[in-house]
């Protein structure tokens, strides 16, 4: 998996020097839009789903039951057993939760490890950027997976490990996004006024310029998150996320791929939520963009 994920935009500038009341109405617009409010609906059931799983699943997700091994779905197992007569249901639903946090990790560590840099060095320039800048080409010259698989190769594997790892490969593009955005309203008539009327530069840069950089942002952490739960996915299928006996979607597909052929259903039901997740993530981001730039991005 070598996919780059998506980036907003040319130079990723997004205006919102806009009326308030229009940008207190973008969840309301994205909502009203079809492909918007099934991936919003979607995904808010899948949270739930996910966070209360462990308390409603029809069986123990790790108990074994040698008496009921690869049986078909049916009444009693609904999406059938795996190799050792575990519920693939069970299974499927407290892993959702394993996979929506680690996607959730990655995302939060690429914005703690980018962000700050790129607010920085988009306002200091000078020798500051310039190192930044490098440093952040370098890491975008791999692509993000293999880059993680580097990191996890360092740090051993683990789904933490594994997802700190994602999360660096990521801070290079948030950072890029940041940047721009403060070079772009650095010299802005209210950023130059704020600071003459004596504004500590601290509270001139979080309350007056990074606010301009969260559209742009939320844009690309809706793409992010759709992109990191494939890398996820991909990690602990190599082994090198979620360890056994706990299960993300990707190692429960990496834990089947031996039995495909006799019990194809033990890899349809995490893969299928894996692309419909992945798809409600990335066409959220899509809608999102569309409402921010008004249909710019297209």
């Amino acid at each position: 998996m070598t996919t780059s994920p998506r980036v907003v935009p040319s130079t990723s500038l997004i205006p919102v020097s806009g009326p308030k009341r229009k940008r207190r109405g973008l969840l309301r617009r994205v909502f009203s839009r079809g492909p918007g409010m099934v991936s919003i609906i979607f995904l808010a059931v899948l949270i739930i789903v996910s966070v209360i799983a462990p308390w409603i699943v029809p069986y123990d997700p790790n108990a074994i039951d040698l008496r009921a091994v690869l049986e078909p779905p049916s009444p009693a197992h609904w999406l059938g057993t795996d190799d050792l007569g575990r519920d693939v249901l069970s299974r499927l639903l407290v892993a959702g939760g394993v996979s929506l946090a680690a996607t959730a990790q990655a995302v939060f560590v690429g914005l703690l490890f980018g962000v700050l840099p790129g607010v920085l060095s988009g306002y200091f320039g000078g020798w500051f950027d310039t190192i930044v800048t490098r440093a952040a080409d370098v890491l975008l010259s791999f692509p993000s997976l293999i880059l993680a698989l580097a990191i996890v190769a360092i740090l051993g594997p683990g789904l933490g490990n594994a997802m700190f790892a994602v999360g660096i490969a990521y801070a290079p593009r948030f950072l890029r996004i940041v940047r721009g955005q403060v070079l772009f309203v650095r010299n802005e008539t209210f950023v130059e006024a704020a600071i003459s009327t004596g504004i500590p530069r601290a509270k001139v840069i979080w309350g007056h310029m990074l606010p301009n950089a969260w559209p742009a942002l939320i844009i690309q952490i809706s793409f992010m998150l759709g992109l990191t739960l494939i890398i996820e996915s991909s990690l602990s299928y190599l082994g090198l996320g979620v360890q056994p006996p706990n299960a993300s979607w990707g190692s429960m597909i990496g834990g089947s791929k031996a039995f495909i052929e006799i019990a194809p259903w033990l890899v349809l039901a995490p893969g299928l939520v894996i692309f419909f997740t992945s798809l409600a993530f990335n066409s959220l981001g899509d809608v999102l963009r569309d409402e921010v730039t008004g249909g710019r991005g297209q």
